[in-house]
């Protein structure tokens, strides 16, 4: 009862718009206060701050943040869907495909959907309407590869989950290469499916000799080779996770400073951004140790655990549940209040099932990912509309073919979970 009634009032705190840092942190502390009184709470409250930050894991998301930073303020992401259109540009749906392939490279830079839901209408939106694409398939491919940021390593979702599950990071960001290539060839054969149905929603563009292919191509050269740097060495075991985010950040700055855009004030602004990110991230880390705590007092935790065990239910039917519930939570909240809040909670159940958590964590992302684009919410949607000032039900419209095919690539990564998990296997 008294759990209920906490996570109760942890609803209503974030109904009316309270940051989830501090509905996290007030909810624990009422739930403590009433468990253990007012020692417990000061006890807590005095280890908690210091012991959350203190992690030297952490130290990844400030530098793998500040990368992205970096490699925004150098320019080199606006050149992604250029040098992806020169190579695709004159398939069926060629400029939507190039727009999938730049939110896979933009993903691979920038932890934020949003951000690189940004960037993109901001590129790739105007491109396609000029060529005559269908408005709302353009959006709708805008919105849904914005999500491949939270998913293809250095990924700042992954490294929280490995942060709450005390799981390995490096397996984590290994593990998110094949699901993320598998999204992403989701996502093109979507519109593949779309311009074949319908060829008039898509016209072809330009063909380019290969000569100007390899010159679209060598703008983004030294940004790419960064990328399979970072995660060539995590996973040859090189470099830690922590490393390799020193590594790209440093290199980011080189590439930043090589562009001639690295003034005083784009300096000064990439850094107040990555502050900002990263104090975002810490306090949510920090009212989720203390709402953990009552957790693990009450052993909410273990009472689930043995309630779901009563059941007798098929395991791969509780993990078609947890999918549901975050498929609706992912509508409604971001991706990483949302691990935060459930995976202390659900991820022993689902070992208790005899599933691999690194396979878990990255079966959340995508899953999570999908509630980026699907109503009531739907953050990338807005965020596409805003800047490409569409109508939202336009790019709601262009969205549900996608949102199916993730559907069947959720599916497969339940079906075959060698696909998260052979990377890792497999490394040093």
């Amino acid at each position: 009862m008294l759990t209920l009634a906490t996570l109760g009032l942890l609803g209503v705190l974030l109904g009316i718009g309270a940051p989830v840092a501090f509905a996290m942190l007030v909810t624990g502390t009422v739930g403590l206060y009433t468990i253990g009184g007012l020692p417990m709470v000061l006890g807590i409250l005095q280890t908690a701050p210091l012991s959350t930050v203190s992690s030297y894991e952490l130290i990844s998301v400030p530098m793998f943040i500040l990368m992205a930073e970096f490699v925004i303020v150098s320019g080199i992401a606006d050149s992604l869907f250029l040098a992806a259109a020169a190579w695709v540009g004159r398939l069926p749906g060629g400029l939507a495909m190039a727009t999938a392939l730049a939110g896979a490279g933009f993903g691979a830079i920038s932890g934020s959907s949003t951000a690189s839901a940004a960037t993109l209408s901001a590129t790739s939106i105007p491109a396609m309407l000029r060529q005559g694409y269908e408005p709302r398939l353009a959006c709708g491919v805008v919105a849904i590869s914005g999500t491949l940021a939270m998913l293809i390593p250095p990924s700042v979702a992954l490294i929280i989950y490995g942060l709450i599950a005390d799981v390995s990071i490096g397996h984590l960001l290994i593990g998110g290469v094949l699901p993320g290539i598998l999204v992403t060839a989701a996502i093109m054969l979507t519109i593949l499916a779309l311009v074949w149905q319908d060829p008039a929603r898509a016209p072809p563009g330009e063909r380019l000799s290969l000569r100007e292919k390899f010159v679209a191509l060598r703008v983004v050269g030294p940004m790419l080779i960064l990328l399979m740097a970072v995660t060539g060495i995590i996973y040859t075991g090189v470099a830690t996770p922590t490393e390799a985010a020193g590594i790209g950040a440093f290199g980011a700055f080189v590439l930043a400073l090589r562009s001639g855009r690295l003034n005083r004030n784009a300096l000064a602004h990439a850094l107040k951004r990555a502050a900002h990110a990263t104090c975002m991230i810490l306090m949510i880390i920090m009212g989720a140790h203390v709402f953990g705590y009552f957790f693990t007092f009450t052993q909410t935790t273990q009472d689930l655990v043995r309630w779901v065990a009563d059941l007798g239910l098929s395991p791969y039917l509780v993990i078609a549940l947890l999918i549901v519930g975050y498929l609706v939570l992912g509508c409604l909240m971001d991706q990483i209040a949302i691990l935060i809040l459930t995976v202390p909670v659900v991820l022993p159940l689902v070992v208790s099932l005899g599933f691999d958590p690194v396979w878990f964590g990255v079966l959340v992302i995508v899953t999570a990912e999908v509630g980026m684009v699907t109503p009531p919410v739907g953050l990338n949607v807005f965020v596409v509309a805003r800047y490409a000032r569409r109508p939202l039900g336009e790019i709601f419209a262009g969205i549900w073919p996608h949102v199916f095919a993730h559907l069947i690539v959720i599916a497969l990564l339940v079906a075959f979970p060698q696909i998260v998990l052979w990377l890792p296997s497999h490394m040093q």
